[in-house]
């Protein structure tokens, strides 16, 4: 998730935050791991229940859209690289970090979606080191 979250940073994340309502795109997640659910991981939700994820030359696009995603949270260029085509199942999301040349995210994994039961909470606050306190979107 570099640069938004460094190694280090220390984050508020709201566990209230699905209860009433959807984790939404580009929502920052902390949730367990689904290849090792003992560990916990933060992503950012790209794809959504039922839909089609699609990266070509290192674009991503949504079900049959001819326009990529905005993800200008992104602080590199992504590698020309196509990943493939992603059906995400009904109650499940499709994870990738912010750092796509050297995130470990739902393209690789074995189990490659995270049930909405597995996403603990919404990172909103990284407040530790002082210098680099800020809201998270």
């Amino acid at each position: 998730m570099k640069n938004t979250i460094m190694i280090g940073d220390q984050i508020f994340g709201n566990r209230l935050a699905y209860k009433f309502e959807d984790p939404q795109r580009f929502d920052i997640v902390i949730f367990r791991y689904p290849d090792n659910e003992e560990q916990l991981f933060i992503k950012r939700i790209i794809g959504l229940p039922e839909e089609t994820v699609n990266i070509k030359k290192g674009k991503v696009y949504i079900n049959d859209s001819k326009e990529p995603l905005n993800d200008s949270f992104c602080f590199e260029t992504p590698l020309d690289a196509d990943n493939g085509v992603y059906r995400v199942p009904k109650n499940s999301y499709f994870l990738l970090g912010d750092n796509r040349n050297l995130s470990m995210d739902s393209r690789f994994w074995i189990n490659k979606y995270v049930n909405k039961n597995k996403i603990l909470g919404k990172a909103v606050l990284c407040y530790w080191p002082f210098h680099r306190i800020k809201t998270l979107h």
